[in-house]
């Protein structure tokens, strides 16, 4: 039977394929594929693993304390029975066998088919014993990675897969972490679904940046779609189809050749200016989370970084944070990949939905964050890391020297953090020249995320020599709104007014003070605000590399001239959202008709 779930569109396009559930607490298992010719010697490690976790079984009945003896050794003996059972290794053999998976992940598999079993059942004593199920299952997981000395974060060793003969996948989960969503950019899978979620959580942010299909908020989605079942993820209107109709099917892979040749058709715009057709130069430049995606962001077209998120470094390490020469060489490594044009590194912003492996030393103090999206983040977990906020910055002052490095500080909203940041600024400088180590070009800019950014960015731009606009954080604090909880989604509106008016004040005072402004959020790659943004004057748009070409073809098309004709009619509406919409069509009509009566000039 053919059902559909309900979500939120969060990364545009069609996935088809078949369903790979995955437990929260085994995203990040190791999901590659095997030679058809190594599946005995994959099956073998799964063996082995049982031996293993057999073994430490019965080594821990030998050390269970007397007075407990009964009621523990009772469980060693239920889990040791369950390790036995041919339902759990000996039915992974076919997953191993017959889709190619590795023995990790074909364990993975089975445990999600025999823990949907014991959902399942009426008996309420045998359906407590899923959680039996899954312990001796994580033994088996711990035991195989400790065999191959594959990472916990091993998803990462996932290669690019030749579906030819073979099934797509699409990963079903009740939620993903952002770090381990990172791994995906060297996965099997061509989507992903998952229960929780926001439009801008940062899955959803990196799920765009992949520019993969992706539905998030699905509620259900990981209780009602089995293991290997056929689905489709609509990723325009947020549906999951389990099981479609052959009709169905037919109309949606249709539907994915069109985006590829549309993603063609784009792709050949990379290598042209991005100039308006009143000939405004507007630079467009790439979002990028690790330096391998430098690569892309040059194939894209990309004129340079505007965010490198290099909080992603820090992430997946087990508490072991990058010192400042590994720092160093990946910004170093991105700068010269760049060749001469600028790269902007954003400082550490963890915190709300991008925790560390470790907690800061002053988390501690408190029991528990009622709201983290309020609490120690960005600058402010930073500065009370004095110790790896130094580090930070004196690798990104080295790396400068190999290019020119712009400096983003995330989340300022006080006066006394902007004085503090120059402090310690001055200082590792004042470090790095004692080392007799090079520093280049570097400006320093702050990001726009808090309304209160904007209410005193005067003074701010006396200290710093650019802003970039976080939208994706201003709309949450403008409008109070948790933007990775699906429960107030709705609520999220790019379009308030609100929101519009301080854009467009912040990108007005900018302009006129001399310093540089970008928009470097979700805002800046959706075509939808493109000649908005262009109307409010803004010429400096950061997006994920996927989105360049797209972004492109709407400035080759606009008018910026003409544009800011109708933005105060549009920020003064009740509903900016239709209005613009109207004032656009119109806009670019007259953009057109006068294109048509003259040549095209380029403003230098």
């Amino acid at each position: 039977m053919s059902i559909q779930v309900f979500g939120l569109p969060v990364s545009r396009g069609v996935a088809i394929g078949r369903a790979v559930l995955v437990a929260s607490s085994r995203v990040d298992v190791a999901h590659y594929f095997i030679d058809p010719a190594d599946a005995e010697r994959e099956y073998e490690r799964l063996r082995d693993a049982r031996t293993e976790v057999s073994a430490e079984l019965m080594a821990l009945k030998q050390e269970v304390p007397e007075e407990a003896h009964a009621e523990l050794v009772a469980l060693l003996d239920v889990h040791l029975m369950m390790l036995q059972d041919p339902m759990l290794v000996e039915s992974a053999q076919p997953w191993i066998a017959t889709r190619h998976y590795n023995a990790e992940w074909a364990l993975s598999a089975q445990l999600e088919v025999l823990t949907r079993q014991f959902d399942e059942m009426e008996d309420d004593y045998l359906r407590e014993r899923k959680a039996d199920v899954e312990q001796v299952g994580e033994r088996l997981l711990k035991a195989l990675t400790r065999g191959t000395g594959l990472s916990p974060g091993a998803l990462a060793n996932a290669g690019a897969r030749d579906f030819a003969g073979e099934d797509p996948l699409v990963l079903v989960a009740n939620d993903i972490a952002p770090a381990d969503m990172l791994q995906f950019k060297r996965s099997v899978f061509t989507g992903f679904v998952t229960d929780v979620g926001g439009r801008t959580s940062h899955t959803a942010i990196v799920a765009r940046s992949m520019d993969i299909p992706a539905v998030v908020g699905a509620r259900e989605a990981s209780r009602i779609v089995r293991q290997d079942d056929w689905v489709i993820i609509d990723g325009d209107a947020g549906i999951l189809i389990v099981n479609p109709p052959p009709m169905v099917l037919e109309e949606y892979r249709f539907r994915q050749r069109q985006v590829e040749l549309e993603r063609a058709r784009l792709s050949r715009l990379r290598h042209t200016l991005a100039v308006t057709l009143d000939g405004q130069t507007v630079e467009l430049l790439a979002n990028i989370e690790l330096p391998r995606d430098a690569a892309a962001a040059l194939e894209a077209g990309a004129v340079g970084v505007g965010l490198f998120r290099s909080e992603f470094l820090f992430m997946n390490r087990a508490g072991r944070l990058p010192d400042e020469d590994e720092q160093f060489e990946a910004y170093k490594a991105v700068v010269l990949a760049m060749g001469g044009m600028p790269v902007t590194i954003r400082t550490v912003d963890v915190g709300a939905d991008k925790p560390l492996d470790r907690a800061s030393s002053q988390e501690p103090r408190h029991d528990h964050m009622l709201n983290p999206a309020l609490g120690l983040r960005a600058i402010r977990w930073s500065l009370s890391e004095p110790d790896m906020f130094s580090e930070q910055l004196r690798a990104i002052l080295r790396a400068s020297a190999f290019g020119p490095v712009r400096i983003l500080i995330p989340m300022v909203a006080h006066l006394s953090e902007v004085h503090a940041v120059k402090q310690w600024m001055d200082r590792a400088r004042e470090e790095v020249n004692a080392r007799g180590q090079a520093i280049g070009e570097v400006t320093l800019g702050a990001m726009v995320e808090v309304p209160a950014a904007v209410l005193i960015l005067p003074s701010l731009l006396r200290t710093f020599d650019f802003v970039s606009i976080g939208t994706n954080d201003l709309i949450q604090y403008t409008l109070a709104i948790d933007r990775a909880d699906e429960a107030v989604a709705h609520l999220y509106d790019p379009w308030h007014p609100a929101v519009l008016r301080l854009i467009a004040q912040t990108i007005a005072q900018a302009n006129a003070m001399g310093k540089g402004v970008s928009v470097c959020g979700e805002m800046a790659g959706d075509p939808a605000f493109t000649e908005l943004l262009l109307a409010m004057g803004l010429r400096s748009f950061s997006m994920h590399p996927a989105q360049i070409s797209s972004i492109k073809q709407r400035v080759l098309r606009a008018d910026a001239r003409t544009l800011q004709l109708v933005l105060p009619v549009v920020l003064d509406a009740d509903s900016p959202q239709q209005v613009c919409e109207a004032a656009m069509r119109t806009s670019s009509k007259a953009a057109a008709d006068r294109l048509a009566s003259g040549p095209r000039t380029v403003l230098q």
